[in-house]
């Protein structure tokens, strides 16, 4: 039975809830798929996003002076720095690139569940009878038996 308005219902709960459109067309097994793809990227962006800011706020403390978490301080009371001033500034500079490419990959990964919900709904409402084939076959002739050539048989009944 054709319903046309299957496909914008399962990107409507795509759009959502990721993974809904999915359980909407009965594919249930995608719907891990997808919230795993999500929730990695989320997890990494998440991540780099917090340890962008650990090295923001070092190199800020360290620029106007005062000490961050790469100092120690030695027995004696002087100061050693673990970690240069340019280990920091290329820290971030990585990080900031991770996060951003994880926002990236999150938003593109969005947007590909919903997109895949609404063409999955689309392909199930086609008909794939076995009356609709399209079959390679071999045909003999009788002039040439050594070399049969190949043709295609399109069987198509109403």
């Amino acid at each position: 039975m054709y319903n046309p308005l299957a496909p914008s219902r399962a990107a409507f709960y795509s759009a959502a809830f990721p993974g809904m459109g999915q359980i909407y067309n009965r594919k249930y097994w995608k719907a891990p798929i997808v919230w795993g793809a999500l929730g990695t990227s989320i997890f990494f962006y998440l991540d780099n996003n917090n340890e962008f800011k650990r090295f923001r706020r070092a190199f800020r403390a360290r620029s106007n002076g005062f000490q961050d978490e790469f100092t120690v301080i030695n027995a004696d009371g002087t100061t050693t720095e673990t970690v240069s001033v340019e280990t920091i500034e290329r820290a971030q500079e990585q990080l900031r690139e991770n996060r951003d490419l994880s926002l990236l990959t999150t938003a593109i990964l969005y947007v590909l569940q919903i997109v895949e919900a609404s063409v999955n709904a689309h392909l199930l409402q086609f008909n794939t009878d076995d009356n609709l084939t399209l079959r390679p076959t071999f045909i003999n002739t009788p002039v040439q038996i050594e070399t049969p050539k190949l043709g295609v048989t399109l069987k198509y009944n109403f």
